[in-house]
């Protein structure tokens, strides 16, 4: 099921924005499994890395990061966290940055011994599973900003072969101003679309993802949209499906969250 999931996400958050000239997002998705019985040193764990990626932002590393508890969740149905590191620049991304830097700039009085029993409690507390590199492509015009309890819907899509470009094209032509004015009559908080940033195997489970941010459950459940689906939105709910296949849907929550 992990192999499943790595590869469910291999086209997770990822974009050259379509038709927005905002600047460039790179991210880093890393996978988290956590042993029963691990979950309170899991959480224990992020709280203090936290303070080492703060730090990492003030030395101009990466611009953010964030923990997200995912569900469906559970032993046997993948990994129930995932980090986000944040970036604008794709060299840095892969380049990770000066980590022990960060880590005496947020912890300067860490003896050797403390330290190494930091580490040893980050190893155990939880298996880093694998890690996904990613560019945004897509994104609603709103102001929210993703204050911790943020509900993201992640839909994993798989675009039929040759049917690529074409699909997200639909996405962000037809489809985007729905999104769009369920944003602005308050149904939703934001819209986005992402592609695997270095390509994906024809085999891949998912070749895209959109996704939708809500407040929390409440929204979620009670938001509500724009009304009943029209004939055009049928007709291209339809085309849509020729496009590419829905393969799952999984939900995360904010955790922890540096800016």
């Amino acid at each position: 099921m992990k192999k499943l999931f790595m590869i469910m996400v291999m086209a997770l958050f990822t974009t050259v924005a379509i038709g927005q000239e905002e600047e460039p997002l790179f991210l880093l998705f890393e996978f988290m499994h956590v042993d029963e019985g691990q979950g309170t040193a899991y959480l224990e764990t992020e709280a203090f890395w936290e303070k080492v990626h703060v730090q990492r932002v003030k030395n101009g590393d990466c611009i953010g990061w964030d923990l997200w508890r995912l569900e469906p969740s559970g032993q046997k149905q993948g990994s129930q966290y995932m980090t986000v590191s944040l970036y604008n620049d794709p060299v840095k991304m892969m380049d990770g940055g000066d980590f022990m830097k960060a880590w005496n700039g947020a912890y300067p009085d860490l003896t050797e011994a403390e330290s190494n029993a930091k580490m040893e409690m980050t190893a155990k507390s939880r298996d880093l599973t694998h890690r996904v590199f990613l560019r945004q492509i897509d994104l609603t015009k709103d102001d929210f900003d993703m204050p911790i309890g943020t509900l993201a819907v992640i839909n994993f899509m798989k675009a039929k072969p040759g049917q690529s470009a074409a699909y997200e094209k639909m996405e962000s032509e037809v489809f985007k101003p729905f999104h769009q004015s369920d944003v602005e009559s308050g149904g939703r908080a934001s819209w986005g679309m992402l592609r695997n940033m270095l390509g994906y195997a024809t085999e891949a489970y998912a070749t895209h993802i959109v996704f939708d941010m809500y407040t929390g459950y409440d929204q979620f459940f009670n938001g509500g949209s724009n009304g009943p689906v029209t004939d055009a939105q049928q007709k291209a709910y339809q085309e849509m499906n020729t496009l590419r296949d829905l393969k799952s849907v999984t939900h995360a929550t904010l955790v922890r969250k540096v800016r």
